[in-house]
């Protein structure tokens, strides 16, 4: 059997759906004799015939039934490959928009960036910073950035995300505090400290994560001033007017003589993850995931 062209076989499909072949060239701008023709060379290359011409139109014998259901599916699948390749060659030669906070990405984005464009012919990739993670997602909710580097939870719909990195928690104290000096703490040893939150997270569910809201024994956690900034929370611990929990890494990025930075042994890890929209390149997001857990190391549970 010859290879089946995939021309006849959306001719052959059309006619199966109008009952007439002058019906089916109308609707795929083509002369009545081209339609006839390809669908004699599709039963040439299948070896059946698949039509009946009567004076009314056409009828579908038995092997045309069976083409014209399996055929149309074949198109379809046909029809979605194609576009999932241009969608790839299309990001290919694109841009990819990343949001990120410095405090959160500093120690990859750069690296990630290069890597990117190294192995993606084409490629360019922009890293837009963010103060914070309410203005990252805003700028991926308003469709200026394609992904965002985002600490778990962020809250709100239509997201997807994949975790990229994992740290365990860390607690801001003054140095005036009477645990400064400890190697480690637990959650019971911080329960009467009022928590300072900086008004940068992006839902309720957040700041309870970040807060640790409720505690272990189901109490809840004291809440200390709301401050703008991260930097503020550290102005506030700095001054004794309450703690912060924060990811591990950040004690090297934001350093502050007048704060302690200790283990808390017994707090759930935070989890950072790039986070996308229904908008954005999947080949591309999918690509910038697995560079990503090469340059941390994040090895998925």
């Amino acid at each position: 059997m010859n290879d089946i062209d995939l021309r006849h076989l959306r001719s052959f499909l059309a006619v199966a759906q109008e009952r007439s072949i002058t019906r089916a060239g109308t609707v795929l701008h083509l002369t009545q004799q081209a339609v006839s023709a390809h669908v004699r060379h599709l039963e040439n290359a299948l070896g059946a015939a698949l039509l009946v011409r009567t004076s009314r139109g056409v009828l579908l014998t038995a092997a045309g039934e069976e083409l014209a259901a399996g055929g149309a599916i074949v198109v379809d699948d046909v029809d979605r490959l194609a576009e999932r390749v241009r969608a790839v060659a299309d990001a290919q030669a694109g841009t990819l928009r990343l949001a990120c906070c410095p405090t959160a990405t500093s120690l990859f984005a750069i690296d990630l960036a290069d890597v990117l464009e190294a192995s993606v012919p084409g490629l360019r990739v922009t890293l837009n910073a963010a103060r914070h993670p309410r203005d990252e997602l805003e700028l991926l909710m308003g469709g200026r950035a394609d992904a965002a580097f985002m600490w778990l939870p962020v809250g709100g719909g239509a997201l997807h995300h994949a975790v990229v990195r994992s740290d365990p928690r860390a607690v801001a104290l003054s140095t005036r505090h009477p645990l400064a000096d400890r190697a480690s703490v637990t959650l019971a040893d911080l329960s009467a400290d009022p928590v300072v939150r900086p008004d940068v997270l992006t839902s309720s569910e957040a700041e309870r994560f970040w807060i640790v809201d409720p505690r272990p024994d189901g109490g809840p956690a004291p809440r200390g001033a709301i401050v703008p900034l991260v930097e503020d929370c550290l102005l506030e611990v700095g001054r004794g007017r309450g703690v912060w929990f924060a990811p591990r890494p950040l004690e090297a990025l934001l350093p502050t003589g007048s704060v302690r930075w200790i283990p808390v042994t017994d707090a759930e890890r935070f989890e950072l993850a790039v986070v996308w929209t229904d908008r954005a390149p999947q080949a591309l997001v999918t690509r910038l995931i697995a560079e990503v857990r090469t340059l941390t190391g994040h090895v998925p549970r």
